[in-house]
């Protein structure tokens, strides 16, 4: 099983930009299909982008596609989030999630048995 560590939280203006980084250690991230959640303060945990294993399919929520962008390097261990055009409403802690399990179930936001980083705060100011 993978562990994840995020980091690139912090504070930005309203269209700003941020990079968020996820590194695992373990030798099998490459089976994991990997994505990104977030969870703002009262809010349940929400979906916000996915890639597959192979980095072949990507997927966005609505409120982001266009302005973020998911990537991995499978020979780094690690996954990434550029985040473009920030607004304040992106304000939350983001997590990095691990999957190993169907693509379909993922993206659309199936966190059963999913490994979670800790946690990154992305503050968003207008």
């Amino acid at each position: 099983q993978v562990q994840l560590v995020e980091s690139g939280g912090g504070l930005v203006q309203a269209g700003g930009s941020l990079r968020l980084s996820c590194a695992a250690s373990g030798r099998t991230f490459s089976t994991y299909h990997m994505g990104w959640f977030r969870q703002a303060p009262g809010k349940a945990r929400e979906f916000v982008a996915a890639i597959s294993w192979a980095a072949l399919s990507t997927y966005y929520a609505d409120s982001v596609k266009g302005r973020f962008t998911i990537s991995r390097d499978n020979a780094k261990n690690t996954v990434s989030l550029q985040m473009n055009s920030l607004k304040p409403e992106d304000t939350a802690v983001y997590y990095c999630a691990a999957a190993n399990k169907r693509w379909d179930t993922f993206k659309a936001g199936s966190v059963a048995g999913v490994v979670w980083g800790q946690g990154t705060q992305v503050t968003v100011s207008s």
